[in-house]
């Protein structure tokens, strides 16, 4: 059974910056379609991983994804999951429950010709939980910061991780491996930049 963290070391998360204050655009910043850029559409709650944490997070992991299954959970503007597959992933899932973003991600998959991105309309969690457990290379997890389901998230996506898998974890707050210890995760990399902290997670030894 899982536990959940307790109050005193679960981070919690602060307001999101306001609409209209986002890129209009972003880029994917390496593979195939470097430099491709993705309109970034004014919605509530719609936060882009910046260009920089993405750069850092796949130094993190490496250039050459060739083979990796890979999850976007939270798919939004699909920078994440887009550069995953840019970078050879041999599939890449991405989930988003907004009609609107998933239209434009589809338009900008056929546009790349990314024949091994599927997309999918729905509930990032209900995905994660219904994934086969230990399958999943690399999960994506960058939920509203506002909507306070990171617990959620991370008890979803912990069973379907590989056993030499990784989880990127973006949130408004650092998470330390005693908030992680009851999803059996442990921070192998942690970056803050700006108001975002970008975690890199594996399994709990």
């Amino acid at each position: 059974m899982v536990r959940k963290a307790t109050p005193a070391t679960r981070p919690q998360a602060p307001t999101r910056r306001p609409v209209g204050t986002l890129p209009r655009e972003v880029r994917i910043i390496g593979g195939q379609w470097k430099r491709t850029k993705l309109a970034v559409a004014d919605k509530p709650g719609l936060r882009p991983t910046p260009d920089r944490v993405r750069e850092t997070l796949f130094n993190w992991l490496g250039h050459d994804l060739t083979g990796w299954h890979c999850v976007d959970a939270f798919a939004g503007t699909g920078a994440l999951g887009l550069e995953a597959a840019s970078r050879g992933a041999n599939e890449v899932l991405m989930v988003e429950q907004d009609a609107e973003l998933v239209s434009r991600l589809r338009d900008t998959r056929d546009r790349l010709q990314a024949t091994t991105v599927k997309i999918e309309r729905g509930n990032g969690l209900s995905v994660l939980s219904r994934l086969a457990p230990g399958s999943i290379d690399l999960i994506l997890l960058d939920p509203p910061f506002d909507a306070n389901l990171f617990d959620k998230a991370l008890a979803a996506a912990a069973p379907a991780l590989a056993a030499q898998g990784r989880i990127y974890l973006e949130a408004p707050s650092a998470w330390t491996d005693a908030a992680l210890a009851p999803y059996r995760l442990t921070r192998l990399r942690h970056l803050k930049a700006g108001s975002v902290h970008a975690h890199l997670l594996g399994r709990a030894a």
